[in-house]
């Protein structure tokens, strides 16, 4: 049987604000009057002998130690193969007393890199993971910005395998309206009328891509059309439960201008005896895209380039993105090129041999990156 424990609002007021954690209250008109803390509202309930709920008690004081000693930056990194690097670099200091805090699966390690407290998470592969890991770290933390980055695929021909990007627009292209045979670009999307989809930002053409295809003359394909949508985003400064959208997510202004200052870094080019053909750069580009899809198709990797004007491609960046754009908090990723999506040069396919100098890469311009930020 459960024992309820009831607690006075002035009492569980201060016990909230002793551990950190952000309170409200409210007065009579509605209008919150009082803010402890930065942090989160955690709703406490305290059952049986111990204690449980969305935040135990034990961990909301270990959240409390580490905001203590906050802010932090938040970097969030989507797999282990592109994490080791990092904790491996002498730049990066695990906390002597706290190096970690474990939470809802995931794995906070805490500790300065460049002398500046950070908050290092893994995601794991796709979306939905880099959107759970990174809305858990802006809840649980304070952090006053987020920097992702990792290795992608590329999509753009002018550059090549090593270099790495720092895109300017995120989009999160795997939400679709896959439009019914036998309707066309004239035709009213399935809930277009109430708002749910649009034909603003554009479509694929199935049939455009038929192996019997010639000069721009093709024939009918049953898979017809799917139109590209934007995300339905509900910012903390909107109105709840009142939806906004969001599809081209820019990054934080201030990061980008810092970007710009990393285009002489070096660079490793050569994985053992094998080297690229000229030493890899960072460069700043328009667009960048991110999908619950590994592209390794050289048609579909033409249309993102043509239709989207896109570089990297991944499947972490946007999610992250479109957290920290509905939270308010700076943001931007780093994505260094381990392959041409779908082949199509002397270097394709080659993420097996360049994925971890495309790691080691954006590591290095992660870690100057924070460098020229606080300098």
């Amino acid at each position: 049987m459960f024992l309820l424990l009831y607690l006075s609002g002035f009492f569980l007021h201060n016990i909230l604000c002793a551990l950190g954690l952000k309170v409200e209250t409210e007065e009579e008109d509605g209008k919150p009057f009082e803010k402890c803390v930065d942090g989160v509202l955690v709703m406490v309930v305290v059952m049986g002998v111990g204690t449980e709920g969305a935040v135990s008690v034990s961990s909301m004081k270990k959240i409390a130690r580490v905001n203590k000693e906050g802010p932090y930056l938040g970097i969030v990194v989507p797999n282990s193969y592109e994490m080791d690097p990092l904790l491996q670099s002498p730049s990066f200091v695990a906390d002597d007393k706290f190096p970690y805090l474990d939470f809802a699966g995931r794995r906070f390690r805490i500790g300065k890199l460049e002398t500046k407290n950070v908050i290092i998470v893994m995601t794991g592969l796709s979306m939905l993971n880099a959107g759970l890991a990174t809305q858990l770290l802006l809840s649980l933390f304070k952090v006053n910005g987020v920097l992702h980055y990792g290795i992608a695929g590329n999509a753009n021909p002018n550059l090549q395998i090593g270099d790495v990007t720092v895109p300017k627009y995120w989009a999160h292209t795997g939400l679709w309206n896959w439009q019914r045979y036998g309707d066309g670009p004239d035709d009213e999307l399935a809930f277009e009328s109430s708002g749910d989809y649009t034909r603003k930002i554009g479509y694929l053409k199935f049939s455009d891509y038929n192996n019997h295809t010639k000069n721009g003359n093709s024939s009918d394909n049953l898979l017809n059309n799917v139109w590209y949508q934007p995300e339905e985003v509900f910012p903390v400064t909107g109105t709840p439960e009142v939806r906004q959208h969001a599809f081209w997510v820019p990054v934080d202004k201030h990061f980008y201008q810092v970007a710009g200052k990393l285009k002489d870094l070096k660079l490793e080019g050569c994985v053992n005896s094998t080297c690229l053909p000229r030493a890899p750069m960072v460069t700043r580009v328009e667009r960048g895209v991110s999908a619950n899809v590994f592209v390794d198709n050289g048609a579909y990797r033409e249309f993102l380039y043509s239709k989207f004007n896109a570089t990297p491609v991944d499947m972490e960046s946007a999610a992250v993105a479109l957290v920290c754009l509905q939270q308010k908090t700076p943001f931007i990723a780093i994505r260094a090129l381990s392959d041409l999506a779908g082949g199509g040069s002397a270097l394709s396919n080659e993420a097996s041999v360049f994925s971890s100098l495309a790691a080691q890469n954006s590591v290095d311009a992660l870690v100057r990156f924070i460098a020229l930020l606080y300098s």
